[in-house]
């Protein structure tokens, strides 16, 4: 067979770091896609290149087009240390085996792929592929190379970063995400309030802004409050993709007032959600002149129309009055609570002068953090202040009246998607990774804006791709585990795992049965501080349906299974949980509306998935105009859809299905998993 002659560029040993494919490029931190480029030929067995590192670079940008990531496999040298053969293959080869031996689990992505050239060195010093394999066990994503992670940077990119370690007004888009902050010493140099938020020349700078962000897609939204001569007091405004990522993210919500308190330059006051890895979500943002309660009336009624009037089930503050009047006026019904740790900061503050002040900070953080029911807390902190003789500290007596809003034992039968505090917000890094420090302007932050939208998109986009093709080894060899693995997302499952290992420290008592019904203690061993206790909970199991709730509500607070559960359900040999305590919002096999959403910084062209959102929209938005008129045009399309809905969502519904409790002959279950239970749990003394 004639051979085919490929030479191209060599590359660096260790990784990608500058590919050129047709029209396309791959660099580190600068991706453009091979998308419209022209398209590689497939390896065939008889392909000749100049070099190992030719053969690499062909093999990569081909495995980019297809959607894989390439891996050196191995190599081989002969008794002079010559290169002879030397294998390439796709990174999803290995397949770590699962063991339970092992307490902490790894994130892996192995599937055994067996895609993968094989090479041998020729006569001529050259090397010709000499067995390929074409075929992956696992879906290829084109779409996703953007997320493929590669060891080096290119120089230029290396030079960019040294030049941004000097400062922290520039970033350069997608190569440090992170820059210094301003020296801390700056924010108490606010000076006086003004009576406009806008500097000279801010106004321009907005206005180019607001054109902008609409132009680039017309679901932005923004408003201005004004005073009586047209001066601009307050501005809220929310981008096209905060208000879709709402839909999915906006059942809790915090309000980060920390800009305002630390006295930056910049009043900036965001809305913050928590998305489905854990991770913090922009929901909106507000430029604020003060903290009184008419700002914070007119601030939740711009955000709720925003949000087509639909409020969140929660909502975390700081501690303000004004906040707390301006929460009860427009969300009469929604949870309400303030952020744990800012008001645990402040009750620091307020005892320093105090001459037993750490005995007192540890004591109170014990008493509120690791109390296990009210009665406890009520206890404990009674002990705390007849100890320190704290009973006239105003301060204390306030918290105390007000321990529903902030006292994690009052709070945790609300579900708050694992935020017991609004520590996502707390500092002025946390939020922006270092674009805003405390000398900020507007028009600093305003041309940093896109900069960082996009570095929270990559960030969760990363932990999306992440999620879908690796996962953590299972730690035990039970099914419920493994459940939890198939569809949670990393950070959720580690959650989980975390939990699987607490099952460690308990064990269980049945206190009664009645009508299916069991009643079961379950004692774990925690520590507290340097001292060690006994926590005591009842979980509630019925065997027909598999019911459970737990006194430690933390499926409530955060839709993660608790260990006192697990503990009932392995001892109960239960081999699945029921769908309702698998919550949709920490799935990884769902997509969700923001991900598909035009972001201001981006190229339709880079992102196929958000390109096909965007025709597909514009396509439905042509049929519903002409079919409007019509009713009974508008039924049909109407109907067309609902069957091209049902008809693409059934692969999604078969993944949520879970076999009922049933035994291994198909038999009713109810009757041995009563006798399994009362075999398992020993009677409460």
């Amino acid at each position: 067979m004639e051979s085919t002659r490929i030479d191209m560029l060599a590359v660096e040993e260790e990784g990608v770091c500058d590919v050129n494919v047709g029209n396309g490029q791959w660099q580190q931190g600068n991706e453009q896609h091979l998308e419209g480029s022209e398209k590689l030929e497939e390896p065939k067995v008889g392909m000749v290149f100049s070099s190992q590192d030719d053969v690499y670079h062909y093999y990569t940008n081909y495995g980019i087009q297809q959607g894989f990531r390439v891996n050196r496999r191995s190599t081989r040298c002969d008794d002079y240390g010559i290169l002879r053969y030397f294998t390439f293959a796709c990174s999803r080869e290995k397949k770590r085996a699962s063991t339970s031996k092992n307490r902490y689990s790894n994130l892996t992505s192995g599937t055994n792929c067996q895609a993968k050239i094989r090479t041998i060195m020729q006569c001529d010093g050259s090397f010709k592929l000499s067995g390929v394999v074409l075929e992956h066990n696992h879906p290829l994503t084109p779409g996703e190379t953007r997320c493929f992670k590669y060891k080096k940077l290119d120089q230029d990119a290396k030079t960019r970063v040294r030049q941004q370690s000097r400062t922290s007004d520039i970033v350069q888009t997608g190569v440090c995400e992170t820059l210094m902050v301003g020296d801390k010493r700056s924010r108490n140099n606010y000076g006086q309030v003004k009576t406009s938020i806008l500097e000279e020349g801010d106004d321009a700078v907005l206005q180019n802004f607001f054109v902008k962000m609409q132009t680039s897609n017309s679901n932005f939204f923004y408003v201005m409050d004004m005073d009586e001569e047209c001066t601009v007091r307050n501005i809220f405004w929310a981008d096209a993709r905060s208000r879709a990522a709402y839909e999915d993210f906006g059942d809790v919500v915090t309000l980060d007032t920390s800009y305002l308190r630390n006295k930056f330059a910049l009043p900036l006051v965001p809305f913050v959600g928590v998305n489905h890895h854990g991770q913090s979500v922009l929901l909106g943002y507000a430029l604020l002149k003060n903290e009184d309660v008419g700002t914070f009336l007119w601030l939740f009624k711009s955000w709720l129309a925003c949000m087509m009037g639909i409020p969140p089930k929660a909502i975390i503050t700081d501690q303000s009055q004004a906040i707390q009047k301006a929460v009860q006026t427009v969300f009469p019904n929604v949870q309400y609570r303030w952020c744990l740790w800012q008001v645990m900061k402040t009750t620091r503050e307020k005892l320093k002068g105090c001459s037993q002040y750490k005995a007192i900070k540890i004591s109170l953080e014990n008493s509120v953090c690791e109390s296990t029911s009210k009665d406890e807390f009520e206890d404990e902190w009674r002990k705390v202040i007849e100890k320190y003789g704290l009973h006239d500290n105003e301060w204390l007596k306030e918290l105390y009246v007000e321990r529903h809003r902030w006292v994690p034992v009052y709070t945790k039968e609300t579900f708050w998607a694992g935020m017991s505090t609004a520590r996502r917000s707390e500092s002025s890094c946390a939020l922006f990774n270092g674009h805003v420090n405390s000398k900020t302007t507007l028009k600093q932050f305003l041309e940093q804006y896109d900069n960082i939208i996009r570095s929270k998109v990559e960030k969760e986009s990363r932990a999306d791709y992440e999620s879908l093709y690796s996962r953590y080894d299972c730690m035990t060899h039970y099914e419920i585990e493994k459940q939890f693995q198939e569809v949670y997302t990393s950070a959720k499952f580690k959650e989980f795992q975390d939990e699987i290992m607490g099952k460690l420290y308990c064990y269980t008592s049945l206190v009664k049965e009645e009508d299916s019904i069991f009643v079961i203690q379950v004692t774990e061993h925690v520590k507290v501080g340097d001292s060690e206790k006994d926590a005591k909970f009842i979980v509630n199991f019925s065997a027909v349906d598999c019911e459970l709730n737990c006194t430690c509500h933390l499926f409530e607070f955060s839709g993660i299974i608790c260990r006192h559960t697990l503990s009932v359900l392995t001892q109960s040999k239960v081999q699945q949980v029921p769908s309702k305590y698998i919550l949709s919002r920490w799935r990884k096999d769902i997509k969700r509306k923001c991900s598909f959403v035009k972001a201001s910084y981006q190229d339709l062209d880079v992102n196929p998935s958000a390109q096909r959102y965007h025709e597909m929209c514009r396509y439905f938005h042509e049929v519903a105009t002409m079919s409007a008129d019509c009713k009974d045009q508008s039924i049909t399309v109407m109907n067309a859809l609902h069957e091209l809905k049902a008809k693409i969502g059934m692969r999604f519904s078969q993944s949520n299905v879970v076999a009922p409790v049933v035994s291994p002959n198909g038999v009713n279950a109810n009757n041995q998993r009563r006798q399994e239970i009362r075999i398992c749990l020993a009677p409460c003394n």
